[in-house]
């Protein structure tokens, strides 16, 4: 314990720093007890907070990830830093596997630190315990604990400033710091890190540009990363006694034994409600109550009334089967609208409780098999909303591999929720029977595919790595407006894509393309799959968007079995133009191609084989 007398530190600059939203700037509010100056740091319009604190400096610094050179807000802390003579690194005791990762670069950076472990009556209350003596050992840095909105131990960490040291520097970064100190070069050791890290500007101030080397940034991630791993796992328990009711239920929720069956029954609820519920109900109400008996007879009766009639093309294309004003607004808000709707409700509370992340830690091992880790079931949960905003949401997994791997996935056995909306309302009127099929065959194929490219694409899957945020009751303002603006977005979005099909089929149909298609079509879609020739229309349509190729059969009457294959081959057949085009360019050309190719065969071949099965069991 450092004495009294030791408190004083003239001209010394200490700098507050960490990730955001760990408590720094309470931390500086109960170091300083005042109101502290807020100003521009100089050049930008990055906002800091400065005070002066026992003769000399304390800097409350902005809260980033990392250093790297990235962003306006990691230069200004890195510059800051670069002239500390000691460092405040304040920590988040609920997220240690974030936390210590920019922890460690600053070790790195050779900067006296002390590490003040912040929010300890929030880590109790989710019965988090930390082993802080063997953290201290691992880190080499003084560790101090508490809670600086109610003021504990920041009276410690004002005793403990003093003895800031430097820490324990990855190995890999000491061979190369020993390398560049012996060609005689004067940078700092801290600057030596940045450069490694591939911080060009301070590498060529320096003089270091040789060290910037392309796989160099990479390592040092993965050795940090792994570094982190094992600290957290050494020093961090997690237990459900003395915790509260949001922690055992949290620990519930991801634990195997009880977690899989409240996720299954999660999702058989899901099912009931859209399927069964808005698919059924809400859906015949809409589509078949409203639009068909009156929106429709409408609108052919006021194209008929100015002298357009059914054979003429503006009828055909305006009012006729596929027409923009008929078939498009019917299927839109007589199907679609209801059943995303219901989707997005029910995405938005799963979001607004905190229940979604826990779900990405219960299936981490089991998506390990498939080269993925738990992250993954944001994108394919994203996928199941629409498979183009799932594949954008790709880019949160940290390899290429998994990016890959998550996208095939989602291409080839993830329904998006307008195509949900089509297969539900017709499957929920078959026998239960079916649906259990679909979902097994789906589940299956899906399983097929991803143990496929996880045996076939070179590497492993990586570590999970997710902030869990505490469970709590959604709040119905944040859910509604989540809700209203996703299918805001979705339907702007989709609007103009049905419009366009609507144009094709008619164009396809009033040219006789259509009934060519149909007809060189006829052999595979009714010899082998056991279809209506008029479901290749369906197919065709299915490339502009994979629910209006669902939709499409709706006015077909086909047999349980029918519909069946017709379902299970439509979620395997290639994703619409949208995702089509977002694929192209996340994954590139050759990626697309072989996706494309993939897809279509698998479809339409496992559609036949469905078909025979299904016939000899007499289904």
């Amino acid at each position: 314990m450092v004495h009294q007398q030791d408190r004083t530190y003239t001209d010394e600059t200490i700098v507050l720093a960490g990730n955001p939203n760990v408590g720094k700037s309470v931390v500086f509010g109960a170091l300083t007890d005042t109101y502290a100056a807020v100003s521009n740091f100089p050049g930008t319009t990055v906002e800091i907070l400065e005070d002066s604190y026992r003769g000399g400096m304390l800097i409350d610094s902005p809260g980033v990830y990392g250093v790297s050179n990235l962003s306006t807000e990691e230069q200004v802390t890195r510059d800051v830093l670069l002239r500390a003579d000691k460092v405040i690194d304040v920590i988040d005791a609920t997220h240690l596997e974030r936390d210590l990762f920019f922890t460690l670069q600053l070790i790195d950076m050779g900067l006296p630190l002390v590490i003040f472990v912040n929010m300890m009556d929030e880590a109790a209350a989710r019965g988090v315990k930390i082993d802080f003596d063997l953290m201290s050992d691992l880190l080499g840095v003084p560790i101090f604990f508490g809670s600086a909105q109610n003021k504990e131990g920041i009276d410690e960490l004002e005793e403990g400033i003093g003895t800031a040291r430097p820490g324990i520097v990855m190995n890999s970064l000491k061979d190369r710091f020993a390398v560049l100190a012996g060609s005689g070069g004067e940078a700092t050791q801290a600057q030596m890190c940045l450069a490694f890290e591939g911080d060009v500007e301070i590498a060529e101030k320096a003089g270091l540009a040789a060290a910037t080397e392309a796989d160099a940034q990479e390592n040092i991630y993965i050795e940090r990363r792994d570094r982190v791993n094992d600290i957290v796992g050494h020093i961090m328990t997690t237990t459900t006694k003395g915790a509260n009711w949001q922690t055992k239920l949290s620990a519930a929720m991801m634990h195997p034994i009880t977690g899989i069956p409240m996720m299954l029954a999660l999702f058989v609820f899901i099912w009931v409600i859209i399927g069964q519920g808005v698919g059924v109900v809400v859906v015949n109400f809409l589509e078949k109550g409203l639009m068909n008996r009156y929106w429709v007879p409408l609108v052919q009766h006021l194209f008929t009334s100015v002298g357009l009639g059914a054979s003429s093309l503006p009828y055909q294309f305006l009012a006729g089967e596929f027409g923009i004003f008929t078939m498009v607004p019917s299927y839109i808000f007589g199907v679609i609208l209801p059943l995303v709707a219901a989707f997005y409700l029910l995405l938005s509370l799963l979001e607004d409780s905190g229940y979604l992340p826990r779900i990405a830690v219960l299936t981490d091992k089991l998506l390990s098999f498939f080269g993925l880790n738990g992250r993954a079931i944001i994108p394919l949960i994203l996928g199941f909303g629409c498979v183009t905003m799932g594949t954008l949401t790709t880019r949160v997994l940290t390899s290429k591999r998994e990016r890959m791997i998550a996208t095939a996935l989602m291409a080839i056995a993830v329904p998006c929720s307008a195509q949900i909306a089509a297969i539900a309302a017709m499957m929920g009127r078959t026998p239960i029977i079916y649906s259990a099929i679909f979902v097994v065959f789906l589940l299956m194929v899906f399983g097929a595919v991803g143990t496929a490219l996880n045996k076939m694409m070179p590497g492993e899957s990586t570590d999970l790595l997710i902030d869990l945020p505490p469970l709590r009751i959604p709040q119905t303002i944040n859910v509604l407006k989540k809700t209203s603006h996703k299918v805001y977005g979705f339907l702007a979005e989709i609007i103009k894509f049905f419009a366009a099909g609507s144009l094709i089929i008619t164009f396809l149909q009033v040219t006789g393309i259509l009934g060519w298609i149909i007809g060189a079509a006829s052999p595979l879609v009714v010899g082998w799959m056991g279809l209506p020739a008029k479901a290749a229309t369906a197919f065709v349509m299915g490339f502009i968007r994979r629910d209006f190729a669902a939709a499409g059969f709706f006015s077909m009457n086909l047999t349980n079995g029918q519909l069946l294959v017709a379902m299970s081959t439509i979620t395997l057949f290639v994703p619409c133009i949208a995702s089509a085009v977002v694929i192209l360019k996340e994954r590139g050309v050759l990626y697309f191609l072989t996706l494309f190719i993939t897809t279509t065969t698998l479809a339409f071949g496992l559609g036949g084989v469905m078909m025979h099965i299904l016939t000899a069991v007499g289904l």
